[in-house]
């Protein structure tokens, strides 16, 4: 099904919206949760607990790509509860680490001028990365929005681990620069 039926679907408050979400992304977010939370359980409450926020939310909302908005909806439930599992001393993973190493490329603190500032910030990130050549802006985005290990990420483009390490190290060096540059950091 079309994502433009499937939205319209939503407005209608179709029940078959849902089915028809879940089986052509559920398995991508069922993916995406499972590298964060690196267990299936937690992976599926995750996409089922994305599909009730999309459905709560679409109306009002009216995303331009229902599947990217549900495979985000359902990357950052995954990141929230594996906030709350790693709060309670009974999660940990690979997410943790992805997230840790691009620390030093983020600004910061809470300001009204920095959150005024954030289209900027991500739009700055964007063009950073259409601006890469696409396997490792592939390998950055397999990394840091889908949190796949570097192990995966070596076995699905048939590289050395050393090599994926080498890609990601200099990007984030690079959007660091760039960040630098334009006074994001």
């Amino acid at each position: 099904m079309e994502e433009e039926r499937i939205t319209a679907l939503l407005f209608e408050r179709s029940e078959e919206a849902l089915s028809a979400l879940s089986e052509k992304y559920g398995r991508i977010c069922e993916n995406v949760a499972k590298n964060i939370l690196k267990n299936n359980e937690e992976a599926e409450e995750t996409v089922s607990s994305a599909l009730l926020a999309v459905w709560n939310s679409v109306p009002p909302k009216r995303p331009e790509h229902i599947g990217a908005y549900f495979i985000k909806t359902a990357r950052n439930l995954a990141l929230n509860r594996l906030e709350f599992l790693s709060a309670e001393k009974r999660g940990s993973g690979n997410a943790e680490v992805a997230l840790s190493e691009l620390e030093e490329c983020i600004p910061s603190g809470t300001s009204v001028e920095q959150k005024i500032d954030e289209s900027v910030f991500k739009t700055a990130v964007e063009d950073f990365l259409r601006n890469q050549p696409k396997e490792k802006r592939n390998i950055f985005i397999l990394r840091y929005w889908y949190m796949y290990s570097v192990s995966e990420i070596s076995e699905k483009y048939g590289i050395g681990e050393s090599k994926v390490k080498s890609v990601l190290f200099r990007m984030r060096n690079e959007l660091r620069k760039k960040l630098k540059k334009e006074d994001f950091i």
